[in-house]
């Protein structure tokens, strides 16, 4: 048996746990020169659950989430998806997962319908599912009239919304979000927030990056703290907060910067 931190201390994690939880990370490490991005990071998330992986800017999330997906190979340490492994199935690990991409990994120079087509059948979907499912996600995303517009002219929030859309057209049964809520306005977050509850009340399960405390803290049953490439905490949200909101908890453990007397004090002039 290995060892992996939850919200108090260090538990045994078995080979059963690694199999039959929905995402199982294991000792993932990743160096950039000096930097530790992600410091022996091992993390088991439950099938059906909505879990948050928080952490202020530089925590190392997005390195944790794109080793995860097979985007960037870690140094040491591996992920399980529903018990394929990421690195040694490849094929099988990422056909189980969806993946909001980042804009700049996007086909972008075809329409929101032709990148969702390219997507699906990318996917082996057959040709009629792809284009039912297309129609079903461009309305429910609000994306139906920019359906012929290419992904290129998007906003920012049309971008991450296609994205979802591309990670949702195969039905995984997991789902990999960093940031999903960044630059989407609140009707389309609402919107957003929807889908994912249907999602997860299906069976599915999501894993979402962000540093916003108010918005895990109202849609996720399961969070993760990361500050300098290591799990401070992690289990339901109630063990996370320990009584404390979560925002108190998350600054407890990571710590304020405290500006002193004299610092900007021009502004108060």
């Amino acid at each position: 048996m290995r060892l992996a931190i939850d919200s108090f201390s260090l538990v045994p994690v078995t080979d059963q746990q690694q199999h039959s939880a929905s995402l199982a990370l294991r000792h993932l490490t990743k160096r950039f020169g000096p930097k530790v991005a992600a410091d022996d990071v091992s993390l088991d998330v439950p099938v059906g659950s909505m879990f948050g992986l928080l952490g202020p800017n530089g925590a190392g999330k997005t390195t944790t989430l794109s080793m995860t997906t097979g985007l960037l190979r870690p140094d040491a340490g591996t992920a399980f998806v529903l018990g394929a492994n990421v690195w040694e199935d490849p094929a099988a690990a990422k056909g189980r997962m969806g993946v909001l991409p980042e804009a700049e990994q996007m086909f972008n120079r075809l329409t929101g319908r032709e990148l969702l087509r390219y997507t699906g059948l990318l996917r082996g979907m057959a040709a009629e599912d792809v284009v039912s499912r297309t129609d079903e996600l461009l309305e429910a995303l609000g994306l139906t009239d920019a359906a012929s517009k290419l992904v290129v002219d998007y906003s920012s929030g049309m971008t991450k919304k296609i994205g979802l859309a591309s990670a949702l057209i195969h039905a995984p049964r997991l789902l990999i979000l960093d940031e999903p809520f960044e630059s989407v306005d609140p009707v389309s977050g609402e919107t957003i927030r929807s889908i994912l509850r249907s999602y997860v009340a299906g069976g599915g399960t999501v894993v979402l990056s962000s540093h916003v405390m108010e918005l895990v803290e109202n849609l996720c049953d399961h969070v993760a703290i990361m500050a300098e490439g290591r799990v401070l905490a992690a289990g339901t949200l109630d063990d996370v907060r320990a009584g404390q909101s979560l925002q108190e908890r998350f600054l407890g453990m990571v710590g304020v910067h405290q500006l002193g007397e004299e610092s900007l004090s021009w502004l108060r002039s």
